[in-house]
């Protein structure tokens, strides 16, 4: 990281996102929005800082409403850009990475849990998991879901946190909420996830039988 990025990143402090939102807030939610949606396209950029901030300004259902859309939105625009240029010398260097060989190798497996498990997470390989689902041309209704429920899961805790923090501190058991929050939406997930492998078994098997009965026609 080059001293311009350091002096850049030293910035980003809570107190600075604080003011800056404060000071836009007449523009309603873009500015939470955005702040968000760089982060597909600014690795660098803490997330748990952003979302909690988020969530101490705007209070916690339209905090975590403006981050989820936020980031929901540059995950999705990062995964559409890669799967066009799929093929490009660029995408194709992202993809010789050995980090991202070992995600594409998971994500043909089982795309869906791939997406959704790591998004769960506040800190990772945003960028990877993005461009490792647009190589791999994994559905767009597919990492839509994924995405949307993952983040959805990050960012509600994150949000909720944020602006309880006073709360939180002063009554520790309020974090077994958050956990179980956390298992009934894992548990949903798995029902997803089957969902989507029975729908993808089904096809390739009714794909199978067309191309049996196709042989055997014309033979």
């Amino acid at each position: 990281m080059n001293p311009a990025s350091l002096d850049i990143m030293s910035y980003i402090t809570e107190e600075n996102i604080r003011f800056w939102l404060e000071k836009f807030r007449s523009l309603g939610p873009l500015p939470a929005i955005l702040l968000t949606f760089m982060k597909s396209f600014v690795p660098p950029l803490p997330t748990l800082l952003i979302v909690g901030v988020n969530g101490a300004v705007y209070g916690l259902w339209a905090g975590f409403l403006y981050s989820w859309i936020g980031m929901v939105l540059g995950c999705t625009v990062t995964f559409l850009i890669v799967r066009e240029i799929g093929k490009s010398a660029f995408v194709e260097r992202w993809a010789n990475k050995p980090r991202v060989q070992r995600s594409m190798v998971w994500i043909r497996r089982n795309a869906f849990s791939y997406v959704f498990l790591l998004s769960i997470f506040p800190v990772g390989p945003f960028v990877i998991i993005n461009v490792a689902a647009g190589i791999a041309r994994m559905r767009l209704m597919s990492f839509l879901l994924a995405v949307s429920f993952g983040k959805a899961i990050m960012i509600f805790c994150v949000t909720y946190i944020g602006s309880n923090v006073a709360q939180f501190m002063e009554h520790p058991v309020r974090w077994g909420g958050v956990l179980l929050f956390i298992a009934i939406s894992l548990w949903a997930s798995r029902k997803l996830e089957r969902h989507f492998t029975r729908s993808s078994s089904n096809r390739e098997e009714m794909n199978d039988l067309s191309h049996s009965s196709g042989k055997s026609i014309s033979s």
